[in-house]
């Protein structure tokens, strides 16, 4: 698969402030305040930067963290995973494959099947309702 790559002055043409600065700039969106936090509603959940699908709809729970959190991607290859030391924690950061874009964390407190939690900010996400 190649890499999406865009300058900082397209990301940020293309791009609200506040996935600019979630999605290019890891950042975080503030908890209980994002557009898919309580959202119920079924299809894929994709990359705001690419469209790169990420999750489905039905692997999405309320953890009760104040972001959308998910047990499983659609695919083991549609996100990447690497340790992320920063504010003094160890976590495991979570970007999109298609174009790295920064969507959130992943934990190993979710619910069955997987365990996983992958904590993920609603900026770096796009709902594609399912096709009728």
């Amino acid at each position: 698969m190649d890499k999406t790559s865009k300058t900082d002055a397209e990301w940020k043409a293309q791009l609200t402030p506040e996935q600019f600065k979630v999605c290019r700039q890891k950042g975080t969106e503030r908890a209980f305040t994002g557009e898919y936090d309580k959202c119920k509603d079924p299809g894929t959940y994709a990359c705001v930067c690419c469209g790169n699908p990420l999750f489905d709809a039905e692997t999405k729970f309320d953890s009760g963290t104040g972001w959308p959190s998910f047990f499983a991607p659609v695919t083991p290859d549609a996100v990447d995973e690497e340790e992320d030391v920063s504010f003094f924690m160890r976590r495991t950061e979570v970007m999109c494959a298609q174009c790295d874009s920064h969507l959130g964390h992943v934990f190993p407190d979710g619910p069955e099947p997987t365990g996983q939690r992958y904590c993920m900010n609603s900026a770096s996400l796009r709902l594609i309702p399912p096709k009728e």
